[in-house]
């Protein structure tokens, strides 16, 4: 999943994007209320970590014009502010999570998680899907009790067509999640058609995988 963090302690912001890049999300930075914007437009992100102390705007005023050009982001605030007032007043913009400063790493990425489970209404991390469970937390894949090894991009892949599934994805959407930003210049469709190619291949070694359809035209979906 791709993150934007809009922190302007640059400690702090590198230190979750390290965190975060350890835990397979694709990060993008921000220090500014400018910069973070900027990114914004050039979206989309699963998940925005806003803090709210921005040296040239306050961050709820930030996360009001967010809500318009990442409205399918996730927004949680990070902030030393903790006052009621402004957890009910981000909450009410639009927020989905309020964490106070200081905060546990592992503690965001677990409100992370919650978050995903309740957009793509999953009851826990373990996704059925033909004969295979996929662990979304532990990042494993299995059939009946046999674990299939997959590469990082390529659990990458499946997870977030599973998320969406029943919906077709672009080989460019896939690419900028999966990726981060491409340009058209350097665009290669070829790195997902690859994935894909060996994602079933290892697959259907164990079971049928026709939930995982090729759009013609378009790209990929999984059928569930």
């Amino acid at each position: 999943m791709k993150v934007l963090i809009v922190e302007d302690e640059r400690a702090m912001a590198l230190e979750m994007e390290a965190f975060l890049k350890k835990s397979f999300y694709v990060c993008d930075l921000a220090f500014t209320a400018k910069q973070g914007l900027l990114k914004m437009e050039e979206g989309p992100y699963d998940f925005i970590l806003l803090d709210l102390g921005l040296p040239d705007k306050s961050g709820l005023l930030v996360l009001e014009e967010a809500k318009k050009n990442c409205p399918g982001a996730s927004y949680i605030i990070l902030s030393a502010r903790g006052e009621l007032e402004d957890r009910i007043k981000g909450l009410d913009l639009g927020a989905d999570d309020y964490l106070p400063k200081p905060f546990s790493l592992l503690e965001l990425h677990s409100r992370m998680q919650a978050i995903s489970r309740r957009k793509f209404g999953l009851q826990d991390s373990t996704v059925p899907l033909g004969d295979f469970r996929i662990d979304l937390t532990k990042r494993l894949v299995f059939c009946n009790e046999a674990e299939i090894e997959l590469s990082r991009k390529e659990f990458d892949l499946l997870s977030y067509l599973l998320l969406h599934k029943n919906r077709p994805l672009t080989r460019m959407q896939l690419s900028e999640h999966i990726w981060g930003n491409f340009s058209d210049d350097d665009y290669d469709s070829n790195y997902i058609d690859v994935h894909i190619k060996n994602i079933r291949k290892k697959l259907s070694a164990f079971s049928s995988v026709e939930w995982l359809q090729t759009i013609r035209s378009v790209g990929y979906k999984i059928k569930a």
